[in-house]
Protein backbone atom coordinates (compact mmCIF):
# COMPACT_ATOMS: atom_id res chain seq x y z
CA UNK A 1 0.00 0.00 0.00
CA UNK A 2 1.17 3.36 -0.74
CA UNK A 3 2.11 6.20 2.11
CA UNK A 4 -1.06 6.58 3.98
CA UNK A 5 -3.05 9.76 2.96
CA UNK A 6 -5.70 10.77 5.32
CA UNK A 7 -8.72 12.47 5.09
CA UNK A 8 -11.71 13.39 7.74
CA UNK A 9 -15.63 12.54 5.69
CA UNK A 10 -18.69 13.79 7.54
CA UNK A 11 -22.23 12.95 5.98
CA UNK A 12 -24.05 15.59 6.96
CA UNK A 13 -28.31 15.79 6.59
CA UNK A 14 -29.51 19.32 9.03
CA UNK A 15 -27.03 19.38 11.30
CA UNK A 16 -26.67 23.16 11.09
CA UNK A 17 -25.53 23.41 14.95
CA UNK A 18 -23.54 21.29 15.48
CA UNK A 19 -20.91 20.76 12.32
CA UNK A 20 -18.62 23.41 12.81
CA UNK A 21 -17.45 22.42 16.18
CA UNK A 22 -17.15 18.85 14.41
CA UNK A 23 -14.85 20.44 11.34
CA UNK A 24 -13.74 22.26 13.97
CA UNK A 25 -12.09 18.95 15.93
CA UNK A 26 -11.02 17.62 13.02
CA UNK A 27 -8.97 20.00 11.94
CA UNK A 28 -7.34 20.48 15.37
CA UNK A 29 -6.01 17.06 14.06
CA UNK A 30 -4.63 18.07 11.19
CA UNK A 31 -7.40 16.71 9.12
CA UNK A 32 -8.45 18.03 5.49
CA UNK A 33 -12.22 17.65 6.46
CA UNK A 34 -14.83 15.89 3.39
CA UNK A 35 -18.14 17.11 3.83
CA UNK A 36 -20.79 15.54 2.27
CA UNK A 37 -24.26 17.70 2.10
CA UNK A 38 -27.03 14.58 1.80
CA UNK A 39 -29.61 17.05 0.61
CA UNK A 40 -30.08 19.59 3.85
CA UNK A 41 -32.37 22.59 3.83
CA UNK A 42 -31.71 25.94 3.69
CA UNK A 43 -29.41 26.63 6.98
CA UNK A 44 -27.34 23.99 6.71
CA UNK A 45 -26.86 24.47 3.60
CA UNK A 46 -25.47 27.84 4.66
CA UNK A 47 -23.31 27.13 7.53
CA UNK A 48 -21.74 24.06 4.75
CA UNK A 49 -21.41 26.84 2.26
CA UNK A 50 -19.18 28.93 4.94
CA UNK A 51 -17.52 25.73 6.16
CA UNK A 52 -16.57 25.36 2.62
CA UNK A 53 -15.14 29.53 1.78
CA UNK A 54 -12.99 28.37 5.11
CA UNK A 55 -11.31 25.63 3.21
CA UNK A 56 -13.20 22.54 3.76
CA UNK A 57 -13.74 20.80 0.59
CA UNK A 58 -17.95 20.28 0.14
CA UNK A 59 -19.73 17.71 -1.99
CA UNK A 60 -23.12 17.99 -2.39
CA UNK A 61 -25.94 15.87 -3.00
CA UNK A 62 -28.80 17.31 -5.31
CA UNK A 63 -31.52 15.81 -2.58
CA UNK A 64 -31.57 13.47 0.49
CA UNK A 65 -30.47 9.83 -0.43
CA UNK A 66 -29.52 8.47 2.77
CA UNK A 67 -26.31 8.42 4.99
CA UNK A 68 -25.37 4.82 2.96
CA UNK A 69 -25.58 6.80 -0.25
CA UNK A 70 -24.13 9.85 1.03
CA UNK A 71 -21.07 7.76 2.45
CA UNK A 72 -20.86 6.08 -0.72
CA UNK A 73 -20.22 9.04 -2.73
CA UNK A 74 -17.68 10.33 0.13
CA UNK A 75 -15.96 7.87 -0.37
CA UNK A 76 -15.87 7.93 -3.89
CA UNK A 77 -14.96 11.52 -3.99
CA UNK A 78 -11.91 11.38 -1.34
CA UNK A 79 -9.92 8.24 -3.38
CA UNK A 80 -10.75 10.72 -6.28
CA UNK A 81 -9.38 13.34 -4.81
CA UNK A 82 -5.90 11.63 -3.98
CA UNK A 83 -6.87 9.92 -0.11
CA UNK A 84 -6.04 6.74 0.84
CA UNK A 85 -8.06 6.84 3.67
CA UNK A 86 -10.73 8.04 5.67
CA UNK A 87 -11.89 8.64 9.10
CA UNK A 88 -15.99 8.78 9.08
CA UNK A 89 -16.95 10.72 11.56
CA UNK A 90 -20.93 11.59 12.69
CA UNK A 91 -22.55 15.12 12.18
CA UNK A 92 -23.95 15.58 15.21
CA UNK A 93 -21.02 16.31 17.48
CA UNK A 94 -22.36 12.64 19.75
CA UNK A 95 -18.56 11.08 19.64
CA UNK A 96 -15.75 12.32 21.75
CA UNK A 97 -12.63 13.56 19.59
CA UNK A 98 -9.81 13.00 22.22
CA UNK A 99 -10.42 9.35 20.95
CA UNK A 100 -10.42 9.88 17.32
CA UNK A 101 -6.36 10.00 17.41
CA UNK A 102 -5.87 5.75 18.50
CA UNK A 103 -7.47 5.51 15.01
CA UNK A 104 -4.75 7.82 13.40
CA UNK A 105 -2.24 5.48 15.08
CA UNK A 106 -3.68 2.72 14.62
CA UNK A 107 -4.04 3.22 11.02
CA UNK A 108 -0.23 3.40 10.48
CA UNK A 109 0.51 0.04 12.10
CA UNK A 110 -1.61 -1.37 10.04
CA UNK A 111 -2.76 0.49 7.16
CA UNK A 112 -4.86 -2.17 5.53
CA UNK A 113 -7.38 -2.67 8.47
CA UNK A 114 -10.40 -1.18 8.84
CA UNK A 115 -11.03 0.43 12.37
CA UNK A 116 -14.48 0.06 13.73
CA UNK A 117 -15.31 2.87 16.71
CA UNK A 118 -17.70 0.58 19.78
CA UNK A 119 -19.37 3.12 21.44
CA UNK A 120 -18.96 3.94 24.99
CA UNK A 121 -21.81 5.49 26.52
CA UNK A 122 -23.02 7.58 29.23
CA UNK A 123 -25.76 8.01 31.39
CA UNK A 124 -27.54 10.06 28.49
CA UNK A 125 -27.88 6.56 26.23
CA UNK A 126 -31.86 6.26 25.62
CA UNK A 127 -32.24 2.96 27.02
CA UNK A 128 -34.38 1.64 23.52
CA UNK A 129 -31.81 2.76 21.80
CA UNK A 130 -29.14 0.26 23.59
CA UNK A 131 -31.48 -2.45 23.83
CA UNK A 132 -32.12 -2.31 20.05
CA UNK A 133 -28.18 -1.83 18.68
CA UNK A 134 -27.97 -5.37 20.98
CA UNK A 135 -30.40 -6.96 18.99
CA UNK A 136 -28.69 -5.89 16.02
CA UNK A 137 -25.15 -7.11 17.28
CA UNK A 138 -26.89 -10.58 17.64
CA UNK A 139 -28.01 -11.20 13.64
CA UNK A 140 -24.59 -9.57 13.03
CA UNK A 141 -22.61 -12.62 14.76
CA UNK A 142 -25.08 -15.00 13.40
CA UNK A 143 -24.90 -13.70 9.77
CA UNK A 144 -20.59 -13.69 10.25
CA UNK A 145 -20.49 -17.03 12.69
CA UNK A 146 -18.14 -14.85 14.43
CA UNK A 147 -17.71 -11.63 17.62
CA UNK A 148 -15.14 -10.25 15.61
CA UNK A 149 -17.22 -6.63 14.99
CA UNK A 150 -18.36 -5.46 18.40
CA UNK A 151 -20.50 -2.81 16.97
CA UNK A 152 -21.54 -1.76 13.13
CA UNK A 153 -23.47 1.00 13.88
CA UNK A 154 -20.95 3.69 15.29
CA UNK A 155 -21.01 6.25 13.16
CA UNK A 156 -16.74 6.48 13.37
CA UNK A 157 -14.45 4.00 11.41
CA UNK A 158 -11.94 4.72 9.39
CA UNK A 159 -11.72 2.72 6.03
CA UNK A 160 -8.87 1.73 3.61
CA UNK A 161 -10.14 3.24 0.60
CA UNK A 162 -9.35 1.29 -2.57
CA UNK A 163 -10.42 -2.07 -0.80
CA UNK A 164 -13.65 -0.47 0.39
CA UNK A 165 -14.48 1.01 -2.85
CA UNK A 166 -13.55 -1.96 -4.94
CA UNK A 167 -16.08 -3.98 -2.74
CA UNK A 168 -18.84 -0.92 -2.76
CA UNK A 169 -18.99 -1.83 -6.48
CA UNK A 170 -20.17 -5.02 -6.03
CA UNK A 171 -22.30 -4.44 -3.18
CA UNK A 172 -24.16 -1.04 -2.71
CA UNK A 173 -24.77 -2.02 0.97
CA UNK A 174 -28.07 0.33 1.17
CA UNK A 175 -28.95 3.76 0.96
CA UNK A 176 -29.94 4.35 4.85
CA UNK A 177 -28.64 3.15 8.23
CA UNK A 178 -28.36 -0.13 6.69
CA UNK A 179 -25.26 0.61 5.60
CA UNK A 180 -23.49 0.90 8.22
CA UNK A 181 -23.97 -2.90 9.10
CA UNK A 182 -23.73 -4.54 6.00
CA UNK A 183 -20.86 -2.50 5.04
CA UNK A 184 -18.72 -4.62 8.06
CA UNK A 185 -20.83 -8.16 7.13
CA UNK A 186 -19.43 -8.00 3.65
CA UNK A 187 -16.00 -7.28 4.87
CA UNK A 188 -15.58 -9.61 7.34
CA UNK A 189 -17.03 -12.27 4.54
CA UNK A 190 -14.18 -11.25 1.78
CA UNK A 191 -11.88 -11.91 4.78
CA UNK A 192 -10.14 -8.09 5.18
CA UNK A 193 -8.87 -7.69 8.40
CA UNK A 194 -10.81 -5.55 11.09
CA UNK A 195 -10.22 -3.90 14.88
CA UNK A 196 -11.99 -2.59 16.82
CA UNK A 197 -12.06 1.08 18.83
CA UNK A 198 -13.59 2.46 21.78
CA UNK A 199 -15.61 6.21 21.39
CA UNK A 200 -16.95 7.50 23.93
CA UNK A 201 -20.72 8.96 22.98
CA UNK A 202 -22.61 11.34 24.63
CA UNK A 203 -26.58 11.89 23.50
CA UNK A 204 -27.30 15.62 24.18
CA UNK A 205 -30.80 16.63 25.35
CA UNK A 206 -31.38 18.58 21.85
CA UNK A 207 -29.98 16.02 19.96
CA UNK A 208 -31.28 15.82 15.90
CA UNK A 209 -31.97 12.04 15.06
CA UNK A 210 -33.21 11.06 11.53
CA UNK A 211 -33.95 7.57 12.26
CA UNK A 212 -37.28 6.78 11.23
CA UNK A 213 -38.61 3.69 13.45
CA UNK A 214 -41.02 2.25 10.60
CA UNK A 215 -38.58 2.51 7.24
CA UNK A 216 -35.75 2.20 8.50
CA UNK A 217 -36.26 -0.90 11.25
CA UNK A 218 -38.29 -2.12 7.85
CA UNK A 219 -35.31 -2.29 5.96
CA UNK A 220 -32.98 -3.53 8.72
CA UNK A 221 -35.19 -6.81 8.90
CA UNK A 222 -35.15 -7.43 5.69
CA UNK A 223 -31.30 -6.78 6.02
CA UNK A 224 -30.46 -8.84 7.94
CA UNK A 225 -32.65 -11.90 6.30
CA UNK A 226 -30.62 -11.16 2.91
CA UNK A 227 -27.31 -11.64 5.30
CA UNK A 228 -28.80 -14.84 6.69
CA UNK A 229 -29.19 -16.62 3.62
CA UNK A 230 -25.97 -15.21 2.12
CA UNK A 231 -23.99 -16.77 5.34
CA UNK A 232 -25.69 -19.70 4.75
CA UNK A 233 -24.44 -19.69 0.96
CA UNK A 234 -20.72 -19.17 2.48
CA UNK A 235 -20.81 -21.28 5.49
CA UNK A 236 -18.59 -24.14 4.17
CA UNK A 237 -16.26 -21.18 3.87
CA UNK A 238 -16.72 -19.38 7.00
CA UNK A 239 -16.60 -22.48 9.28
CA UNK A 240 -13.10 -23.50 7.34
CA UNK A 241 -11.94 -19.51 8.36
CA UNK A 242 -12.70 -20.47 11.98
CA UNK A 243 -11.26 -24.05 11.57
CA UNK A 244 -7.82 -22.12 10.47
CA UNK A 245 -7.75 -19.08 12.73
Amino acid sequence: MSEPRLCALVPVYNHPTTIADVCASLSALSLPVLLVDDGSDVDCRRELDRLAAEGHHLLRLSENQGKGAAVRAGLREAQRLGYTHALQVDADGQHHPDDLPAFLDAMVDAPGTLLVGYPRYDQSVPRVRLYGRYANHVWVWINTLSLTIRDTMCGVRLYPLAPLNALLTRHACGDRMTFDTEVLVRWHWAGQPLRNLPVRVHYPDDGVSHFAPWRDNLQISSMHTRLFFGMLWRLPRLLGRKRTS
